[in-house]
């Protein structure tokens, strides 16, 4: 079993389970197989922390329950994943308002998505003034089929700080110094211009505790001097 907290990289398919069509994978090979391939993307596992939530209700369960380097295959119920699709998230609007809300009305297509009013949706319709909108989970409805394996879990400490870092900032160039437990962290100098840094460090001092058990946690920013060339 995996505890909560646990680390740990996957690989995964995922699969529509009424009619075995591709929605998702990390594998490469599994992407061309289907001609689903993207030359532009990496694919690499999936990395996710057990028990954090941030995964469908169906797979956190049976990740739960998982062990390393064993292959497993299963379905989840529309319930336990995105939701049955329901019936009021589904809209008319007038083609004025769809038109306002776009930044270029030229990329409107049907089945393409919109942002209405800060929400996401699916266009379904257009047409003599009048257009509707799905506002449904795009895979609401849907029962799923998850072929996975936990291909590594993340032991090191060090390493722990480093993969929690790059899942919540995007970046993994921290220098990291451990003193008992407490933690020093120096900063990349462009983390002290980034405005969300002042409210992601607070949530992240809090995953850290509770995913490393780290104690005191030290931020440090280091600015160089400016080097200024000598004109010739």
């Amino acid at each position: 079993m995996m505890d909560n907290g646990s680390i740990v990289h996957i690989d995964y398919d995922l699969y529509n389970a009424s009619n075995d069509k591709l929605i998702e994978t990390t594998r490469e090979e599994v992407a061309k197989e289907h001609d689903l391939h993207d030359e532009n993307r990496e694919y690499s596992p999936m990395i996710t922390t057990v028990g954090d939530g941030r995964l469908i209700p169906g797979f956190e369960a049976h990740l739960a329950e998982a062990e390393a380097g064993k292959d497993y295959d299963f379905d989840i119920e529309p319930e336990e994943a995105y939701g049955d699709r329901d019936q009021n998230k589904i809209e008319t609007i007038s083609q004025n308002v769809l038109l306002r809300s776009v930044r270029d009305p030229n990329t409107l297509a049907i089945g393409a998505p919109v942002e209405i009013g800060g929400r996401n949706g699916i266009l379904q319709f257009m047409s003599a003034g009048r257009a509707r909108i799905d506002y449904n989970h795009p895979l609401a409805g849907v029962t799923l089929r998850y072929n996975y394996q936990i291909v590594k879990v993340v032991e090191d400490r060090e390493e722990k700080v480093q993969t929690l870092m790059k899942m919540n900032t995007g970046r993994e160039d921290f220098e990291i110094d451990f003193d008992g437990d407490d933690l020093t962290m120096t900063l990349p100098e462009e983390m002290a211009y980034d405005q969300n840094w002042a409210f992601t460090k607070f949530s992240l001092v809090t995953t850290l505790r509770e995913n490393v058990g780290v104690a005191k946690v030290i931020f440090r920013e280091v600015h160089e001097p400016r080097q200024i060339d000598e004109e010739e």
